[in-house]
């Protein structure tokens, strides 16, 4: 069918967008909250379940698989079905989760919401899928701007927010204000997103979903989990063997499968794979300043480095790095149009490394860690926001969804990875506190030093992503091969019409 029939819908449905990007920023809020709920009370989980700490490290580590596996399949479930309609599934499993959670003080269940709680991922390609299908153009690069970088703006924001409430009140009530913010973007998803034309075709690649989640499973798990059973243990060996076999099964499946679920051979495209591979590095950069300064400013001013900072407090203290990502969206969308999104990307991954630069010498007072994750917000909401821009403009159009879903699986990879080893930098360098062991002054500059390095890798990859001239030049060819890609998938599996509105 040729792409002409899906632009009067394309017209008609861009009259009514003027709600979209609040309410889809709001979901990607939303999920962010859900991300660091648990934050102000992870010592103390332990106690609450009546379990052990290596068990309640599986309530973080659950949710952690699960929204790396759900973000690619949440993304090209919504390349087929329809991308409106699976942000209200991913959303509707994300309270569900929530639900599970609040009514539970048992490990099992709460594991259960927990993995219930990662499908929620799948709101943010989603999201910026949506916003290619029905912004008009000059609204765009802001509104993915905006999109991406919520995730890291709802952490921002909500750890205080969860520290007062774990502070004040009983800690469930974390679980159900999760739940209610889900059901109300879900509401407003419902209410203010317009449904976009339908426009994927063939089936989805159950096989490869399947392969995908062993592989994940079977990497991110000794990652996770390494430092505690050792990483020459025979389990985390067998495990990384394991994963590479998986994986490059997988990889030869999809290579092959008429309908992959990620399409490997767009992805291996040098504009693809090169922001793909600094998507992991700032995965590994960003999650740093979280597992760092929080303890920083807790610890006691005994220690003679500690802040002494209360648990609100100490929140508070991190929330500038919520609201400078979102502050810095329109100079982003300035700095695209003029420069180009590689420019952006640049610049946002410059600006981080003299953050983590600064904050190895700046750890002494309070005002110090409010600077630094001033600056790092601004790096971070630059470079977060350019990513999806990339990778919209490498793609046909039908792979949207599916290629920002493989673009946050990278950046959950690089989250793991920075939980493994930051987590294992702090406890080989702790220092005994009355019996007890804490994070040592070396172990957080040693952090920082390895979160700029990860920067400046993915500095020097993205050197060698197109400039915006030679992107220019080569749209001809991407255009042409999305046309082929859409002959293909027609002839291959019945057509959905492009021009029915997606239904919700």
């Amino acid at each position: 069918m040729p792409q002409r029939s899906a632009e009067p819908v394309l017209r008609e449905v861009a009259r009514g967008t003027g709600g979209v990007v609040p309410v889809l920023a709001f979901a990607g809020i939303t999920v962010a909250v859900m991300q660091t709920l648990l934050v102000p009370v992870i010592t103390d989980l332990p106690v609450l379940l009546d379990t052990t700490p290596a068990n309640a490290t599986w309530v973080l580590t659950g949710t952690l698989l699960a929204g790396a596996v759900a973000t690619p399949v949440m993304g090209r479930l919504g390349d087929l079905h329809g991308k409106r309609r699976m942000l209200v599934v991913s959303l509707g499993v994300m309270v569900l989760g929530s639900l599970v959670c609040a009514v539970t003080d048992q490990l099992v269940p709460m594991l259960i919401g927990r993995v219930l709680q990662g499908f929620g991922m799948g709101v943010i390609p989603l999201g910026i899928g949506i916003m290619r299908d029905v912004l008009p153009g000059e609204r765009l690069a802001s509104g993915m701007a905006v999109m991406s970088s919520s995730i890291g703006v709802g952490g921002g924001l909500a750890l205080p927010l969860a520290a007062l409430v774990a502070q004040h009140t009983d800690w469930h009530m974390l679980f159900y204000g999760s739940a209610g913010t889900g059901v109300l973007a879900i509401t407003a998803t419902l209410a203010l997103v317009p449904g976009g034309p339908g426009r994927a075709r063939g089936g989805f690649d159950l096989p490869g979903a399947f392969g995908l989640t062993a592989g994940m499973v079977a990497l991110l798990l000794p990652v996770t989990k390494g430092d505690e059973w050792g990483w020459t243990s025979p389990r985390v060996l067998s495990l990384f063997a394991v994963a590479a076999l998986v994986l490059t099964v997988w990889g030869i499946w999809e290579l092959r499968c008429p309908a992959p679920l990620v399409d490997l051979r767009t992805s291996a495209r040098r504009e693809v794979l090169l922001t793909h591979l600094a998507s992991l590095m700032l995965g590994v950069a960003f999650y740093a300043i979280s597992l760092v300064l929080p303890p920083l400013l807790q610890l006691p001013t005994s220690t003679g480095y500690g802040l002494g900072q209360p648990m609100v407090t100490a929140g508070l203290c991190l929330a500038p790095l919520g609201v400078t990502m979102m502050l810095v969206s329109p100079v982003y969308a300035r700095l695209s149009r003029r420069y180009g999104a590689r420019a952006a990307l640049l610049a946002g991954m410059a600006v981080m490394t003299v953050g983590y630069g600064a904050g190895i010498v700046l750890m002494s007072a309070v005002w110090h860690t409010v600077l630094v994750a001033v600056v790092l917000g601004a790096g971070i909401g630059l470079a977060y926001a350019a990513l999806p821009a990339l990778i919209t403009a490498a793609v046909d159009p039908s792979q949207t969804g599916a290629a920002n879903g493989l673009n946050a699986l990278m950046r959950s990879v690089g989250t793991a990875v920075s939980s493994a080893v930051v987590g294992m930098v702090l406890a080989r360098t702790a220092i005994p506190l009355d019996g007890v062991p804490v994070p040592g002054p070396e172990g957080f500059r040693i952090s920082f030093a390895l979160a700029a390095a990860a920067v400046t890798a993915g500095m020097i990859l993205a050197l060698f992503l197109p400039s915006p001239s030679a992107a220019r030049a080569r749209e001809p060819e991407r255009t042409a091969r999305g046309a082929r890609n859409r002959a293909t998938s027609h002839n291959a599996a019945a057509p959905t019409h492009l021009s029915r509105p997606e239904r919700p």
